[in-house]
């Protein structure tokens, strides 16, 4: 996932099966230990997929949803193909590098704690909220954590090897950008419920202000500080090396 963190190191989390490969031995004269193969080919959803997908379903089928983050999604998937036939096609998924080494520890740190902050805390305060009846505080939550999610599916599609290294930037950029406006949108809701019917009790107030300004802290660095200064540059870098010694 990705906020950045995910596949690729973006928005939320590493696919165990790619990790997999980067622990495999290689050739050291071959050309390719220059770079870690990071995609695999198409085939059934990854558990963390279909994982993503449960909670996109259910919250979908909750109806707080609204269409504008329906359509940012289906936006998103085929802006995705346009720019992968367009602009940014694969050029040898064999020999794609990796930005950063998914075995780092500070990376793995850096994935949990935006899991935490991003998906399973919202998760458990939107369903703590159903059995509080804080209705304003679920649907202020709810566009976040649909549209991480979605993210989190929409990075695993364009991890395959039919998709090349921008198009795995574009998606954590893409939704990052959109969420904090939900985020923010969330924010003052927290803070404008106060003295209102379904708002929850007063410590479920102080909880949902404090992970909104939590998710809006990290989402913020993650994009301006992660995602557009250091992943972006070096991937497109790594994209255009590869690029100029295909054709030569």
């Amino acid at each position: 996932m990705s906020g950045g963190v995910g596949p690729t190191c973006n928005d939320i989390s590493l696919p165990k099966e790619q990790e997999h490969e980067f622990k495999q031995e290689q050739d050291p004269t071959s050309l390719k230990t220059t770079t870690h193969p990071t995609t695999h080919k198409a085939g059934f959803f990854s558990f963390r997929q279909l994982n993503a997908l449960a909670v996109v379903i259910v919250l979908s089928a909750s109806g707080m949803v609204s269409p504008e983050d329906f359509a940012f999604v289906f936006f998103s998937l085929i802006y995705m193909y346009f720019l992968s036939k367009v602009a940014f096609p694969t050029l040898q998924p064999s020999r794609e590098a990796t930005v950063f080494d998914p075995r780092s520890k500070l990376l793995r740190l850096y994935v949990f704690i935006g899991a935490v902050i991003g998906l399973f805390l919202p998760i458990a305060y939107i369903l703590e909220g159903i059995f509080e009846g804080d209705k304003q505080g679920i649907k202020a939550a709810t566009p976040h954590v649909f549209l991480l999610a979605s993210q989190v599916f929409m990075e695993g599609v364009a991890f395959s090897d039919r998709f090349s290294t921008p198009i795995r930037v574009f998606v954590p950029v893409c939704y990052n950008s959109r969420r904090i406006f939900t985020i923010s949108e969330w924010l003052r809701n927290e803070f404008y419920k106060v003295n209102e019917e379904d708002g929850g009790s007063p410590r479920r107030l102080y909880i949902g202000r404090a992970l909104a300004i939590a998710n809006m802290a990290f989402w913020c660095f993650n994009l301006f500080g992660f995602l557009l200064p250091v992943y972006l540059p070096r991937a497109f870098k790594k994209y255009y090396s590869l690029a100029y010694k295909v054709k030569d």
